[in-house]
């Protein structure tokens, strides 16, 4: 059997649909799995021993250039992938549903109208799966993938999942042990201050490694590093060395945003601070957690106004990571 899933993007995403990867193998273990993903987020997939062919897209040079050219080049590709048997879109956008359609094959699978952001891309599927907008993250993946091949996933084989991401990095590993700090989100109010990450560093008296992938998060991390002898700046890094840094951490504290969510797909202990947005997104294990601010979370429309993730107090933090570490 022949199957290609759909996932795009984000990082967090793709790390959270990863996880059905292993359950799908476990019930048909001769199965060939493609996937198709966005160009800049390629990396976070690779050296999955089960992941047979990434195909790789780039709509977001698309979107930047505003070009038709550039998007019919896409289109191109796209139809030049293969025959499939199922073609999963885990995605549930009208446009991964269009790259579905455009992929050969006899059986699309999508999310039905109900269970969909952008629901005119669930009349593109011939198979729909139905589960609540609202649910969990990871179990909205696990049904869209898994559902159509028969295959019924327990909480708790999710919860004792298997590692999935895998690195060759040869990034030198800075002495251990030390924690990650992951400083950065794509809202404002999904960041946690970088004054009380300084608090945290000062307050754990443990080697604490900044990441980031921007100029302004390199900006604050500079800083941070300036007003603790705890804290150290990390270069820019691939993804895969990224994958490399966070598997030998003791811990990751970070923000609701996909480099601290790999620590899930790496069996790394971690601690995911939420505001904004919903704590259900993550499954929650013996070694990965989360703190959520005070505020209600409406699921269907996320409040880019609530700072509320400034409340967490650092004393909170500081515990559970003296418990994890």
């Amino acid at each position: 059997m022949k199957i290609v899933i759909i996932k795009l993007s984000s990082l967090g995403d793709i790390v959270h649909a990863m996880v059905t990867l292993q359950f799908i193998k476990n019930h048909y273990p001769d199965s060939t799995i493609d996937w198709i993903v966005e160009e800049r987020f390629k990396e976070i997939l690779a050296n999955n021993p089960h992941i047979n062919k990434i195909h790789s897209l780039n709509f977001h040079r698309v979107k930047e250039k505003k070009s038709l050219l550039l998007l019919f080049k896409e289109f191109t590709k796209i139809r030049k992938f293969g025959q499939y048997d199922l073609i999963i879109d885990a995605q549930g956008l009208i446009k991964s549903a269009i790259v579905a359609k455009l992929i050969h094959g006899n059986r699309t699978i999508g999310f039905d109208n109900n269970s969909i952001r952008e629901t005119l891309a669930s009349y593109l599927y011939n198979y729909k799966v139905s589960i609540d907008y609202d649910k969990n993250t990871i179990d909205r993946n696990v049904k869209v993938i898994c559902e159509p091949l028969d295959i019924k996933v327990q909480s708790n084989e999710i919860i004792n999942k298997s590692l999935f991401l895998f690195s060759k990095s040869e990034f030198v590993i800075p002495q251990k042990p030390y924690m990650v700090f992951v400083i950065g989100s794509t809202w404002e109010s999904r960041i946690y201050p970088k004054e009380k990450f300084v608090e945290l560093a000062e307050t754990l008296e443990k080697s604490c490694l900044v990441v980031w992938g921007n100029d302004q998060e390199k900006e604050k991390a500079d800083w941070m590093s300036d007003e603790s002898s705890y804290i150290e700046v990390l270069p820019k890094l691939s993804l895969d060395d990224l994958k490399h840094i966070i598997q030998n951490a003791s811990l990751l504290i970070g923000n609701d945003t996909g480099p601290t969510h790999m620590a899930w797909g790496l069996n790394t202990p971690s601690i995911t601070l939420f505001g904004p947005t919903p704590v259900n997104r993550v499954y929650q294990t013996s070694i990965n957690t989360a703190l959520k601010s005070s505020s209600k979370v409406d699921h269907f429309n996320l409040d880019k106004n609530d700072f509320s993730i400034k409340e967490i107090k650092v004393d909170d933090i500081a515990s559970l990571a003296r418990e994890l570490l």
